[in-house]
């Protein structure tokens, strides 16, 4: 939406009526348009949950296999120095310009 010059505020008003209205939309939308991440459930504790469901997982041979991307998508936030962000900041793996 940034990229393509739209009024982020009013884009998140519009969707956010309709079936992509969520939580996470109302809650963090402009937030994550604004590339703030300091409000949430920290990406540290999100990979530690994680670590645990994949353990149960293996257990019981669960395919937990878009849980591991995403597990990889939260590393590379880490890896970035986005460890104590939000689980808002998955849109940080999109380039701003």
């Amino acid at each position: 939406a940034q990229k393509a010059g739209l009024d982020t505020d009013k884009l998140l008003d519009t969707i956010g009526k309709g079936a992509a209205g969520s939580w996470q939309m109302d809650n963090r939308g402009k937030t994550m348009c604004a590339r703030e991440f300091d409000f949430g459930f920290a990406v540290d504790w999100v990979r530690k949950d994680l670590a645990i469901a994949f353990a149960e997982a293996e257990k019981l041979g669960a395919d937990l296999t878009v849980t591991k991307q995403l597990d990889g998508y939260y590393q590379e936030i880490q890896e970035n120095g986005g460890n104590r962000w939000d689980t808002s900041s998955l849109i940080s793996r999109f380039k701003k310009k």
